[in-house]
């Protein structure tokens, strides 16, 4: 009796708890196709439009200083870490080898201009020889004409007639030689001034190189920017080319996100694109757009490509370098960033009206600096001066 009483009293218990079981799979149920609907509906309506990845870095322009002659370092302008201003100097090189060799540009350009002066001279000599020779002609003409009507009536001989005629002969060759020099004359300077002639042309451009390299014993910063990668010392004898430092412009830098070739479907230049860095997480948001789609593969333009024709080949996703700019610089200036530091990029997908790749050649450089092309800007001043010194009272 009261075994069966037992049993009768653990039925409506496991009932219960059989009750309660399904109540909570059937609440666990709903929530989870409520939370697959709910995702289903996002990604639908919002999620499908996003391309995300946190392989994405800070590139930018790392500017090499490097001389464009040979000297001897005196002086450094700036360290890493330091702002310098497009035009600043950053590194002297000792200029006393080309003060000298400036010098004597300068006096061979004034020596040329002198010596092209006596060109102009000369023809001037001769052209007077050439009339000097050109009376002698008439006059030994003259006397051979006399001295032939004088034979004809006997009055001399036929000698002195030769004589006649042989001085005739040999004025109008002194003509023909003086005529030949005049015009060998004026070929060094038909058509020309002193400043135009060839000659102190080619001694200008000695000059303006000899100038240039006065000028560049003083380096200047090509860009506004930060110094980074200082290997040069005071005292260095350096070369041509020579990797001293370089400048680094942050306000000028974008992010180079690389994204799985399956995430490039619908990804357009022009979409707008959120980034956030690492170093002030996710509390700033940078704005920026997509610039370009990379055209190849960092495996396509490594040192040692894949070699995928293999019996062993196992597919791997790759990945597309896609070059994000910033939109608003001014989030530059509140928070700057540096080159390499880790980045996450998020591309909208939403407008798809730009192309994939650039469909018109870029007109304007892209980047450009005007540091070097005021270098003779002085020069040619100089060599007015110097043409003008050495020319007084002659042909101009």
């Amino acid at each position: 009796m009261s075994t069966e009483t037992s049993t009768t009293a653990e039925r409506p218990a496991e009932q219960s708890k059989g009750s309660k079981r399904g109540f909570l799979m059937r609440i666990l149920g709903a929530t989870t196709l409520a939370g697959a609907i709910a995702f289903g509906a996002w990604y639908y309506l919002d999620g499908r439009w996003y391309e995300g990845t946190d392989d994405a870095y800070v590139n930018g322009n790392i500017v090499q200083v490097t001389p464009q002659i040979t000297g001897t370092v005196v002086s450094i302008g700036a360290d890493d870490g330091d702002l310098v201003k497009q035009g600043d100097v950053l590194i002297k090189l000792d200029r006393s080898d080309a003060d000298v060799a400036l010098q004597h540009a300068s006096a061979n350009l004034a020596n040329t201009v002198r010596r092209v002066r006596g060109l102009y001279s000369t023809v001037s000599g001769a052209q007077a020889a050439v009339a000097v020779r050109r009376v002698a002609v008439e006059k030994a003409q003259l006397d051979y004409n006399r001295r032939r009507d004088l034979a004809k009536t006997g009055a001399i001989s036929a000698e002195e007639l030769s004589h006649a005629q042989d001085a005739l002969t040999a004025a109008e060759n002194a003509l023909t030689d003086a005529q030949q020099q005049l015009q060998t004359n004026k070929v060094l300077v038909d058509d020309t001034v002193v400043a135009s002639h060839p000659d102190v042309k080619a001694a200008a451009a000695a000059y303006r190189a000899a100038y240039l390299d006065d000028i560049r014993t003083t380096i200047a910063a090509p860009v506004t920017g930060y110094v980074a990668k200082r290997t040069v010392q005071v005292g260095q004898r350096v070369q041509p080319g020579a990797p001293l430092m370089a400048v680094v412009p942050l306000h000028d830098v974008w992010v180079d996100a690389n994204f799985k070739e399956t995430q490039l479907t619908d990804m357009r230049i022009g979409q707008p694109v959120e980034i956030t860095a690492d170093v002030y997480g996710q509390s700033v948001k940078y704005q920026g757009k997509v610039l370009e789609l990379g055209v190849g593969t960092g495996a396509a333009f490594s040192l040692l490509p894949a070699q995928n024709a293999t019996g062993n080949w196992i597919k791997i996703v790759q990945r597309m370098p896609v070059r994000v700019v910033l939109t608003d610089p001014a989030q530059l200036d509140r928070h700057p960033l540096r080159i390499g530091m880790s980045m996450n990029a998020e591309v909208n997908l939403r407008n798809q009206t730009g192309p994939m790749l650039a469909q018109q050649p870029q007109v304007d450089p892209r980047y450009s600096t005007d540091v070097f092309q005021q270098e003779l800007a002085h020069a040619d001043i100089n060599i007015a001066k110097i043409v003008h010194a050495n020319m007084a009272g002659s042909v101009d």
